[in-house]
């Protein structure tokens, strides 16, 4: 099983963020994925709370963990600013490693992303209507709708804070003996609560402790990713506010983690700012 390495990277100013797609874009690696993170949805509360939510996160990269990718980060990280890799600074930067299935890289970056980031019209499913009575609870942690939530994303097209497709970038922990649970939930997504609002667990993998999968046996360390697409954020809250998604999520998936937390990405945005570089608003 072909493993993929995942980056959060923090520059010392968000601005110079085209300076570091353009040094990517120069570069001889192929990223999976290159996503702008735009806010937490679920934020971790027991593992690596406070490395993952202290810094202010500029870009996700997915990449394939070989040698050209480690020797890539290692000149990203490479704390001088300045010179042939541009005006950019790191500041901080997480990162994991995990085995994705090959049925999943294959084809991934000429095929399944792009027809998902950049879909016929006609393939986009419609919303189910649950937004027009949503189900609202205090706040977002157990993937529900919150009333914060709900009024970032908007009720229209027209006022949606990112537009266009979203990337989730999933971590997960779960309890002794509850990851069966976890997985009729996921069946559910992929088969019906999420599948007809376009929701697609496009890259999934077992995160890696140095050449061995992480046990599920081990607690308050983190097990696995994924990265959820879905359609817009719209689709995205019409799942979070239905009574079907909610049975499920509250039968199935709450209970099954100790601990999880997930950020909204958006690699539109980044494509954007590659065309009119660096000119797109941040």
């Amino acid at each position: 099983m072909p493993l993929a390495s995942i980056h959060l990277v923090s520059l010392a100013n968000p601005d110079t963020l085209p300076s570091l797609l353009k040094y990517i874009k120069s570069s001889n690696i192929q990223p999976l994925v290159t996503s702008k993170p735009i806010r937490w949805v679920i934020r971790p509360e027991q593992i690596q709370a406070s490395e993952l939510l202290t810094p202010r996160w500029d870009l996700l990269l997915i990449l394939e963990d070989n040698k050209t990718s480690q020797d890539f980060m290692t000149s990203v990280l490479d704390p001088s600013p300045y010179g042939a890799k541009g005006d950019f600074k790191v500041v901080s930067h997480w990162s994991t490693t995990a085995a994705v299935p090959s049925r999943l890289t294959k084809e991934f970056r000429t095929k399944t992303n792009p027809s998902l980031l950049h879909p016929n019209a006609k393939d986009v499913p419609e919303l189910t209507g649950a937004l027009k009575d949503p189900l609202l609870n205090k706040d977002s942690q157990d993937l529900s709708l919150s009333s914060e939530l709900q009024q970032w994303i908007g009720k229209s097209e027209d006022t949606l804070p990112v537009k266009g497709a979203i990337s989730m970038l999933n971590l997960l922990s779960f309890k002794t003996g509850m990851k069966e649970s976890y997985l009729k939930y996921g069946k559910a997504f992929a088969q019906t609560i999420g599948a007809k609002r376009g929701g697609n667990a496009k890259l999934v993998g077992n995160l890696m402790k140095g050449s061995e999968r992480v046990s599920e046996e081990e607690q308050g360390v983190w097990h696995e990713f994924a990265l959820a697409h879905y359609p817009s954020l719209l689709h995205f809250a019409d799942m979070l506010a239905s009574k079907d998604y909610q049975e499920v999520n509250q039968n199935n998936r709450v209970g099954a983690l100790g601990d999880t937390c997930i950020l909204c990405t958006s690699e539109l945005v980044v494509e954007d700012l590659m065309k009119d570089g660096g000119k797109a608003k941040l």
